[in-house]
């Protein structure tokens, strides 16, 4: 490392530490693209599709977002921990179950679910971080249809389902060293008695499995593609409250859970029961956990497409790691130091975050400081670190970015059908790209072409805060497993004939919607009443969607054909208060209304 990046290393090192939450000022000298030419085109023409899913977390705004890729048009906002006004999600009785009255969120990663190393389109994973959550989402659908809230944790960041031989467990690591049995008792400012957790959960119901503590904090999750080990890494080894005792250690870890010790754990009872959940411990020297060095304070931890290779980036070291995940299982025998297991550690750059992979023997790692996308060879980086030869470097290729890049994403990259054609660059500060449009400016997600030795750049796609991270799917894998609509029976209160019923202070209406009248014309109810309306959209056109608005009460849903929903509410409010559809479904669209009645006690 040259002087001048020494120095600057050192300055950049302190608001690094803070990293992603407060940015540093980008660079000025960041060039626009490369001279190489782009084989690969990122418009669509009218009529055409995307070749393409993408998948985004939608960060504070507690969403996912879908979109076309490589044309990046927003297809659909899934609405998970966000009260959205446009579906209904957080107002409707059955989002409410699965909100547990918590409409607040920062999804931060989302997975789809795995058969044999690659996406089998049956569901997708997405965590709550603000709120220790997890949530999965029907592909078929694309709705969430269970949710999972995870006790005994803060900070749930890194999340990643298991890849083979299918996905039958999904991991979280809470990123927050807390008490395990946080009730307000004991020291709580004493920071030695708290610890990090591994949460395991069955994919099919939803319930943990069990949960592996341990005594690090553990951040970035990853699984391998034997469905024997999981990942986690941990930047506060030092078992740190502040920032400052977070960067005492030199180096911090990467955390490696052995799931045939653990599941033999499980078996035999080897484990304490909290709350009704499997805990073990996953202290060093315990057996399920390997306990692996690495440069300070890493973030990302991502497995190369062919199984080999574990790469965690350092973050505030300009380096990442290179884990021979074939020699785990001699780290776990006690034959080789976990050290021993690092079989590469090349300098990629300043402030290295989150690595990604083209299938062809390179990695792709974002660097948060430099602001650039490096492009580096794998078994050069294993060569060099084994015979190392002056003036030799496994970096191929740099691409700068705008700026402050985070996380990064190749085409299947999270498979083991890596197709190295298109790679995103979700970039934290956008400066100077895109119009003005107030204190808040919008983030920059940079598509680039790397089929060729070069990386080029695409185009620029200015992004709500915070998209922190995204999945690229074949749309092959995702198209034909999304139906056009849901079964009538999927809702076990469907409606095909409209009816009113009173149970006591309880009025329940049921009722049909079909361009362009409701199945009730008025409902007459008594102030005070606990008012549950059923709606059922009846219509046999696959995209003619229905909405329902309670004038004054904050209340508003729509309706998907075929679909069921249901609004409970207590009518407060005395007079003639109009019922209406929200969505523009018929020529008399206007017309479609009704009547709810409020009578004054």
């Amino acid at each position: 490392m040259t002087a001048q990046r020494l120095l600057f290393f050192a300055v950049a090192t302190t608001a690094t530490s803070l990293l992603l939450g407060c940015a540093a000022a980008p660079p000025q000298d960041a060039t626009e693209t490369t001279a190489t030419e782009a084989t690969l085109h990122h418009e669509v023409p009218p009529g055409e599709l995307d070749e393409y899913y993408a998948f985004f977390s939608g960060g504070q705004s507690g969403e996912v977002r879908v979109a076309g890729f490589p044309s990046m048009r927003v297809l659909k906002r899934i609405p998970v921990w966000n009260l959205d006004s446009a579906t209904g999600w957080g107002i409707t009785n059955e989002s409410k179950a699965m909100l547990d009255g918590m409409v607040t969120g920062d999804t931060h990663h989302v997975h789809p679910s795995y058969a044999d190393g690659t996406y089998d389109g049956k569901w997708l994973f997405v965590n709550d971080k603000a709120n220790n959550r997890l949530a999965r989402i029907r592909i078929d659908t694309l709705e969430v249809d269970a949710t999972l809230n995870i006790p005994h944790t803060q900070g749930t960041h890194g999340v990643f389902p298991q890849r083979a031989p299918t996905t039958e467990w999904v991991v979280l690591n809470s990123e927050f060293r807390s008490p395990f049995e946080n009730e307000g008792e004991g020291d709580m400012l004493d920071a030695s008695s708290y610890g990090g957790v591994h949460t395991i959960v069955d994919a099919e119901s939803m319930e943990i499995a069990g949960q592996v503590t341990t005594p690090v904090n553990l951040d970035l999750a990853a699984t391998d593609y034997s469905g024997r080990y999981s990942f986690a890494t941990s930047y506060n080894s030092e078992g740190g409250a502040t920032i400052s005792e977070m960067l005492a250690a030199d180096r911090d870890y990467l955390v490696v859970f052995d799931w045939q010790r653990i599941k033999a754990a499980l078996a035999s009872g080897d484990y304490r029961t909290v709350d009704g959940i499997p805990v073990l411990d996953g202290s060093e020297g315990t057996g399920l956990t390997a306990y692996i060095p690495v440069p300070k304070n890493p973030h990302g931890v991502n497995v190369s497409p062919d199984g080999n290779y574990a790469v965690v980036c350092g973050k505030v070291s300009p380096t990442v790691s290179v884990i021979d995940i074939n020699i785990l299982a001699d780290v776990f025998a006690g034959t080789i130091d976990p050290a021993d297991a690092v079989v590469a550690e090349p300098e990629v750059g300043l402030g290295p975050l989150h690595t990604t992979y083209d299938g062809r023997g390179n990695a792709y790692t974002s660097l948060f400081i430099d602001s650039q996308i490096v492009k580096w060879n794998i078994q050069r980086a294993i060569d060099l670190q084994a015979s190392p030869q002056e003036g030799e470097t496994p970096v191929v290729d740099r691409l700068d970015v705008h700026y402050q890049v985070g996380h990064t994403m190749a085409s299947m990259a999270e498979t083991k059908d890596a197709d190295g054609r298109y790679l995103l660059s979700l970039n934290k500060i956008s400066k100077d790209r895109f119009l003005n449009v107030g204190p808040l400016k919008p983030e920059n997600d940079q598509l680039v072409d790397i089929s060729g030795e070069q990386m080029v750049l695409l185009a620029d796609h200015a992004a709500y805060v915070e998209p922190h991270d995204v999945t690229i799917v074949r749309r092959d894998l995702i198209e034909d497993k999304v139906v056009h609509r849901v079964r009538l029976e999927d809702h076990p209160d469907a409606v095909t004939q409209s009816s009113v019923e009173r149970i006591g202070n309880r009025v329940i209406a049921r009722m049909t919607a079909t361009a362009p009248v409701f199945g009730l014309q008025e409902v007459e109810v008594n102030e005070g009443d606990e008012v549950t309306f059923i709606v059922t959209n009846t219509d046999e056109i696959p995209d003619l969607a229905h909405g329902f608005a309670l004038s004054n009460y904050g209340i508003q849903f729509i309706v998907a054909p075929f679909e069921t929903k249901s609004v409970t509410f207590i009518a407060d409010k005395p007079g003639v208060h109009w019922i209406y559809c929200t969505t523009f479904c018929h020529a008399l669209h206007l017309e479609m209304r009704m009547r709810l009645v409020v009578r004054a006690r």
